[in-house]
Parts: structure tokens; C-alpha cells; sequence
């Protein structure tokens, strides 16, 4: 009996043990797996593991998230950087754009208080170049430019137009080729009548919108003649008739 107990005993001992070490080593088996497939596999408490997608799958789909990630980090940045620069100096455009035509058609908030604005309102007629110059804001109060053939009154914006505002290059002169070029430089302006034949497509439209903008902001008082062109008579019910239509 004693034999047997010890038998017993023993392999019992020996069967716990066995079964302690199996268990060990499939825990470390499991522990090997989850490290080696990822966080797809799990290790059970019974030492078996489970890993639905199997290690080839899992190995397959870290391939491919390893190569999409390269891609991401060397190709797309770059990518993304450019589209970032082509998108602020987008922007910069459109404000400078947005901002300096602002300035120049529609700046006579500021002016209005001068005391020029106060001059009664230019009846209808046309002008040559020659007249036109007369009305440059140093010779006479009243501030008179031209675009695309039509003359307006800026006078109510000579804070602008004036012989001492940013834009008094344009007073008195024939201003589409300088607006359509967006040039304040003289060279911009012939003294001569200028038919503009030579600008493209994209800057006659400019002038054509340049010439919209002035027409809401300021009176149009007539025509620019061209040379050798008669000028119109003009009847006190046409000039009322467009005064009410700019007010």
C-alpha cells in the first residue's frame, strides 16, 4: 500500500507537473505567436491560440499597410506640400486681386468727405484728350479719367485720384491700358489716343470689367472722342435721365 501510495503519489506528482510544464510552454508558445503575427492572435488560458485570420492573412495585411504606409510618408507628403504652397498662393492672388481693385474702383468712402465731393454734378458732354487733361484735380477741383471710350466724374475719390493719391496718375488721362495691365507707371498711358488693338483677350475683358465697376461707383459724364470724332449734343432730359440711373 505504501508502494502504491507512492505510486501513486509520484505520478500524480509527476502527471501535475507534466501537465504545469505543458501548460508553460503552450503559454509560451502563444506568447511567441501573438508576437510574431500581432495583435490579430490571442493566447486562452488553456495555452491554445486563436487567431481568426490566420497567420497568413495577417502577415499579408501587414505587407500591404507597411507598403501604404511608405507610400504615404515619402509620396504623400510631398504631394501634400504642394497642393498646401499652390493653395496659399492661390489665395494670395485672390486677395491681392480682390483688394487692390477694391482700392482703385470702389475708394471713395474715404473721399467723400473731401471738400471737392461738394461740387455740383458735370453736365453731359464728350471730351478729347486735350480736354480731358484739364481735369487732373491740380488745375481744377473736379476730377475727371476715362475708361474703355467712357469718361467719369472721380472727383468724390480724389483722396484716390488726386495729384497726391496713389492713383493721381490716372487723373485727367485715359486710364484702360494702365488698369488693364495693373501698371501705375507712365509709360502705361500714351499721350496719344489710345485704341488699346494691341492688348489680349484677358486684359480687354479687365478694361471691360474696370469699366462696370466705375459705372456703379461714379457719374458717367461722356464719351472719350477719338481723334477727328464730333462730339454729341447732349439734351438737358438725356443728362437727367442718366444721372437717375447711376443714383
Amino acid at each position: 500500500m505504501g508502494g502504491v501510495g507512492r505510486g501513486v503519489g509520484e505520478g500524480r506528482g509527476r502527471g501535475g507537473g507534466g501537465r504545469r510544464w505543458r501548460a508553460v510552454m503552450a503559454a509560451g508558445d502563444g506568447y511567441v505567436k501573438l508576437g510574431t503575427l500581432g495583435s490579430g492572435s490571442e493566447s486562452s488560458s488553456d495555452g491554445s491560440s486563436e487567431n481568426p485570420g490566420g497567420a497568413g492573412a495577417a502577415e499579408e495585411g501587414g505587407g500591404w499597410a507597411a507598403a501604404a504606409l511608405a507610400l504615404l510618408t515619402e509620396g504623400g507628403e510631398m504631394l501634400l506640400n504642394v497642393a498646401l504652397v499652390a493653395l496659399v498662393l492661390l489665395g494670395a492672388y485672390r486677395l491681392w486681386v480682390r483688394w487692390g481693385r477694391r482700392g482703385l474702383g470702389a475708394g471713395a468712402g474715404a473721399g467723400e468727405e473731401s471738400p471737392a465731393a461738394s461740387l455740383p454734378r458735370m453736365k453731359k458732354r464728350d471730351f478729347s484728350l486735350e480736354q480731358l487733361r484739364q481735369y487732373d484735380g491740380s488745375r481744377t477741383p473736379r476730377i475727371l479719367l476715362a475708361v474703355n471710350g467712357k469718361v467719369f466724374d472721380v472727383t468724390k475719390g480724389s483722396k484716390f485720384y488726386g495729384p497726391a493719391g496713389p492713383y493721381g496718375i490716372f487723373a485727367g488721362r485715359d486710364a484702360s491700358r494702365g488698369l488693364a495691365t495693373f501698371c501705375l507707371d507712365k509709360d502705361a498711358l500714351k499721350d496719344e489716343y489710345d485704341d488699346l488693338s494691341d492688348l489680349n483677350a484677358v486684359q480687354m475683358e479687365s478694361v471691360r470689367e474696370w469699366e462696370m465697376q466705375f459705372k456703379e461707383k461714379y457719374d458717367y459724364v461722356g464719351r472719350l472722342l477719338k481723334p477727328g470724332e464730333e462730339p454729341s449734343e447732349y439734351t438737358d432730359e438725356e443728362d437727367t435721365k442718366d444721372h437717375n440711373k447711376q443714383d
